[in-house]
């Protein structure tokens, strides 16, 4: 977003000493020239596959993570969904998750059939194991040429069956510069335990991102499937839930944004975006290291149009429109068309594309643990959430009977009073 901002102000400032000169057509339509040429376009590779639903009726119903794709909302970026119906004649019936949880207990319900899902890494490999994603037909995602090599071959997807990597990121803490003053090299997770700024912290409202950050401050394996290590990561987030102002996924955005909060750990992607909403914020990703993610297109094994979510596949794969997402939501392209149509300053950004160095020896990324170790985590959040909610209630009760024992000795005593008065 701030490179569009920028792009917009150059077009402006170019535009000025045509509005100064004398009146004429020519200098009447220069800036109209400049600003169409910032706006961004959009050429696919092979415009006729495109056409073969075309008037059949067809939609898709496409399940993803808030505030993951170009809506076209800022001036002069592309509608990628309305791109593609414009295209395509399939409409898509768009709609979002907050979590990789949310997004597999509703498929799980068996509730709603969606045609392309984007979770991540971690829940890919799960989904894979129970089939509840189905093989890809890279015949119709001829786009996934432009993958790059690294995001090819993943432990979520060896073989590059199931998936095409859409985003990938890692995790950090968003903090308020004007209250926190720590050099950002010396910022570390801990941060997010610190009793100064009780009631200002924020976190994760999801138990894998929620106890990878504990896992890190106890020296743990990201993907512990210790039972103990597990309880102390839980204790741990037990310890922290006193100072926590609240466990929020986009909400994060509004609290942030707002100054309703001091600090929130985020992934890095929307932290760009929140920063962008109030000067004040900076973003670091702690020294101890972090998690790394990646996001992938998917295709349920319940999905109802196949060759439709393959082509809304290879659609969000046409170099223009992964420029396009990635420009507008800010996280790191594994599209290597995409990246290099990034500005040179965003390509060698350390937060977005960090050093092969740090991402080796400062980052893990997430596998799928096993059955007993997720429902081992999943009963200790549930429970430090259930204790939460004791926490905040439990002094309800012994408060109520106090104040009743107080009214009680209050109306003694006055009736006492009054008593002896009437004596008197």
């Amino acid at each position: 977003m701030l490179r569009r901002t920028l792009t917009w102000a150059v077009a402006a400032l170019a535009a000025l000493p045509l509005l100064t000169a004398c009146s004429s057509a020519a200098p009447e339509e220069a800036p109209e020239e400049e600003e169409e040429s910032s706006a961004q376009t959009l050429t696919v590779s092979d415009p006729d596959y495109y056409t073969r639903f075309k008037g059949k009726g067809i939609s898709i119903n496409v399940y993803n993570w808030g505030e993951y794709i170009s809506t076209g909302a800022d001036e002069g970026t592309l509608d990628v969904n309305g791109e593609f119906e414009k295209l395509t004649g399939i409409k898509v019936n768009y709609t979002n998750y907050a979590t990789n949880e949310e997004l597999y207990a509703k498929l799980k319900g068996g509730g709603a059939a969606y045609d392309v899902i984007i979770p991540s890494d971690y829940m890919i490999s799960k989904m894979i194991k129970e089939d509840m994603i189905q093989p890809l037909d890279f015949d119709n995602i001829p786009n996934f040429e432009y993958i790059m090599d690294n995001f090819r071959g993943q432990a979520y997807d060896p073989d590059n069956a199931y998936t095409v990597p859409y985003t990938w990121g890692t995790v950090g803490i968003i903090y308020d510069t004007t209250m926190i003053d720590i050099p950002p090299e010396e910022i570390d997770w801990d941060l997010l335990w610190n009793e100064d700024y009780a009631d200002q912290i924020l976190m994760f409202d999801n138990p894998r991102d929620a106890f990878a950050i504990a896992e890190l401050m106890l020296g743990y394996s990201l993907n512990t499937e210790d039972p103990e290590e597990l309880e102390q990561a839980a204790f741990k987030l037990r310890q922290q839930k006193r100072i926590v102002q609240g466990y929020v996924m986009d909400e994060v955005f509004d609290k942030m944004e707002a100054g309703d909060a001091l600090i929130a750990p985020y992934y890095a992607g929307d932290a760009l975006t929140i920063l962008e909403g109030n000067e004040d914020l900076d973003f670091v990703v702690p020294k101890s290291g972090t998690n790394l993610f990646v996001d992938a297109m998917c295709i349920p094994s319940t999905a109802r149009q196949k060759e439709a979510a393959e082509m809304y596949i290879n659609f969000m794969c046409e170099p223009d429109i992964a420029f396009a997402n990635i420009d507008y939501i800010c996280y790191s392209t594994p599209h290597s068309a995409a990246f290099e149509m990034l500005d040179e300053e965003t390509r060698e950004s350390h937060v977005s594309y960090p050093d092969e160095e740090f991402i080796r020896d400062k980052t893990t990324v997430f596998v799928n643990l096993s059955d007993q170790a997720n429902k081992k985590m999943q009963d200790l959040w549930t429970e430090m959430k259930s204790a939460e909610d004791e926490n905040t209630n439990r002094w309800i009760t012994p408060i109520f009977l106090i104040f009743c024992v107080a009214l009680m000795i209050f109306v003694l005593i006055r009736r006492h009073i009054k008593a002896k008065k009437d004596i008197f």
